[in-house]
């Protein structure tokens, strides 16, 4: 077992603060939870990975402890926010590994900067664009709360006066091993998104997707492909299982290894950290 120091620190990057958690060193590994979770998502693997990486794990903009403003939740900028504590805290380039809407921020930021990501690994997602490209009935009965989540006002209102019927349905519906997700770190996920400003920040990432298609398109028209090398996972149980994912992500990336985890929803790092681990490491080298 991992004996590394875990520490947390904060960094003021384009305008906002943000929160993050490090340990161990070497090279860089940046991992980037996704909704409804914060940076606490890691735990059952950075310590492991900290025994080969500088491992730094950030709440993203609108998320966990970091501020949370009105404006700015395209996935550019969100990458750029990452972008900017990277080059803080004096590295370079670094691995990625995205999950959920951090994997969308991970992508955007190894199109953006695909001289700072040199790997990247995403859990349990297709690209945006390609998801509403394929928005069928299946597609469109697995997202439904992006359809929920865009609308003006309408999921504070609903969801603000019980914040954990609405988490914890998630977290039954979208998991496979329900006991990955203790009830420890369900009531931490619940605090985190019960303080001020962070219902409405979550459902804001989910409003960005006008922008984030357009830039998405922008990108595909120009030919622009993801040129690092890419390690999509994926749960048996989860959505993008319903999906051609290995093939839509040869789309988008040249040199791509993929594989589905067993016995496992959407909550991959949570739900089979041995799995993960075991494919993080392989490809990592």
């Amino acid at each position: 077992m991992s004996t590394a120091t875990v520490s947390t620190g904060v960094a003021q990057v384009n305008g906002i603060r943000l929160h993050y958690t490090r340990a161990g060193s070497g090279p860089l590994l940046v991992l980037l939870h996704g909704w409804p979770q914060t940076s606490l998502c890691w735990r059952p693997v950075l310590g492991e990975l900290a025994t080969t990486h500088t491992v730094i794990a950030p709440d993203l903009r609108g998320y966990g402890l970091s501020d949370k403003p009105v404006t700015g939740y395209d996935k550019r900028q969100m990458a750029s926010d990452i972008a900017e504590l990277v080059r803080q805290l004096g590295f370079e380039r670094a691995a990625v590994v995205g999950h959920d809407r951090g994997a969308r921020v991970a992508h955007r930021w190894a199109l953006d900067r695909s001289d700072q990501v040199e790997k990247l690994a995403v859990l349990d997602v297709v690209p945006t664009r390609e998801m509403f490209r394929r928005f069928d009935a299946s597609v469109a009965s697995g997202y439904w709360h992006w359809m929920f989540h865009i609308q003006p006002d309408l999921p504070e209102l609903l969801v603000g006066n019980n914040v954990r019927a609405y988490l914890e349905y998630f977290f039954e519906r979208w998991t496979y091993n329900r006991h990955g997700l203790t009830p420890d770190a369900v009531d931490a996920y619940v605090r985190a998104f019960s303080r001020p400003g962070a219902l409405r920040a979550g459902f804001d990432d989910y409003r960005a997707q006008e922008r984030d298609l357009a830039l998405d398109d922008e990108d595909a028209t120009a030919g622009r492909r993801l040129t690092m090398p890419l390690l999509a996972l994926w749960g048996s149980a989860g959505l993008p299982a319903r999906l051609p994912t290995l093939d839509i992500w040869r789309q988008y990336a040249d040199d791509v290894t993929a594989a589905e985890i067993p016995a496992c929803g959407h909550f991959i790092p949570e739900e089979r950290p041995d799995v993960l681990l075991s494919h993080l490491r392989k490809f990592l080298g």
